[in-house]
């Protein structure tokens, strides 16, 4: 059972609806501020989406969903909330007013969680006054309601205590946190995903691949090694008998090799975006975003459902955690709404009808 009792969203985009539709399928009251006016169209979009989805996972019903309610202001969205997720646009002075604000108008107890993709906790604590010791970055990945990573970060002025709280409060909720060691910008998984990136930019400007290509080679390849073992231990694995270090010892030399530009960036021009979003126009096929994310999520579902069956039933990876996870909403589904003893008394004093002779 999630230990929030009641949540607050900042901010209703990609992330943040994912934020809304894992919390409310966990069952938990959401309050959403966000002031584009097309907001309830877009959470709603991905909440269709996140349903669909978590249907598949629970084939023998889902939680109640919570109550979304959208406030009109951010100090209405904060007011009760004891869990408030921030994912406003990436931009350090948008974060500094709106945390700002969220700090001075939110439960002295809330934890407040950034979902900022690189900017350090620190950087943005500044402008909280009133209790900068209880923001942590919480870092997810697209579809957060599916995807159950989730990086934790501290800042210089954070407690260690709501660190702690943070984790609890995601893992409550089906996440795998993962506290960051040193405080450093893009934190662990975009920094991984930006030396990627930046090689593939250069492999599709040099004409060495198209888009589609590059992503076969990562889908058929080693894509899917990576989602059940990660990269160091399938490197374990490829040493053989001998294990990392004979790995270390074949391939390390390699390190020395110009095997890779990213030291260098290709000039991000209007030339590079048109040759790049041409090819992806024509690896989508003429499937729909939308029809994309169903494809997304399809697969998703389908990869943790085939892991959590694996290691004699136990689940492995993000499958044993799935495993685990669909089991918490299941009872969730299972609980009988709370009756009040106002129906109840109701229920009682209801006449029964007369049977007809």
């Amino acid at each position: 059972m999630s230990i929030i009792t009641k949540a607050a969203a900042i901010g209703g985009g990609v992330i943040g609806a994912g934020w809304v539709a894992r919390l409310l399928l966990n069952g938990i009251d959401v309050s959403i501020f966000d002031p584009d006016p097309d907001a309830a169209r877009k959470v709603g979009e991905v909440m269709k989406g996140a349903r669909r989805a978590y249907k598949q996972m629970l084939p023998g019903g889902v939680p109640k969903e919570g109550k979304l309610t959208f406030a009109k202001t951010i100090a209405d969205a904060v007011a009760d909330a004891d869990f408030i997720q921030e994912s406003v646009p990436e931009r350090l002075d948008l974060k500094h007013r709106v945390l700002a604000e969220i700090d001075l108008y939110a439960p002295a107890n809330a934890i407040v969680g950034s979902s900022t993709s690189g900017i350090k906790p620190t950087d943005m604590q500044v402008a909280m006054k009133e209790h900068p010791e209880r923001l942590v970055v919480g870092h997810p990945f697209n579809p957060v309601y599916l995807l159950p990573l989730v990086e934790v970060v501290g800042g210089e002025q954070t407690f260690p205590e709501a660190i702690e709280v943070a984790k609890e409060m995601y893992a409550s909720i089906g996440m795998k946190p993962v506290v960051i060691r040193k405080e450093i910008e893009a934190f662990v998984g975009d920094r991984l995903l930006e030396a990627a990136w930046r090689e593939a930019l250069w492999l599709i400007k040099d004409g060495i691949c198209t888009v589609e290509e590059l992503d076969d080679i990562m889908r058929y390849g080693f894509g899917l090694r990576w989602a059940q073992m990660g990269m160091f231990q399938v490197y374990r694995v490829a040493g053989g008998e001998a294990g990392m270090r004979h790995f270390m010892a074949q391939f390390g030399p390699c390190l020395k090799w110009p095997w890779t530009k990213l030291m260098d960036v290709p000039e991000f021009n209007d030339e590079l975006v048109d040759l790049i979003a041409t090819q992806s126009d024509d690896q989508a096929h003429g499937l729909s975003i939308r029809e994309l994310e169903k494809i997304r999520d399809d697969n998703l579902v389908a990869i943790m459902e085939a892991l959590s069956k694996q290691n004699k039933g136990k689940g492995w990876g993000a499958g044993a955690l799935h495993k685990d996870y669909t089991k918490q909403l299941a009872k969730l589904a299972a609980k009988k709404p709370a009756t009040s003893k106002a129906a109840e008394k109701a229920k009682a004093e209801k006449p029964k009808n007369k049977k007809k002779g």
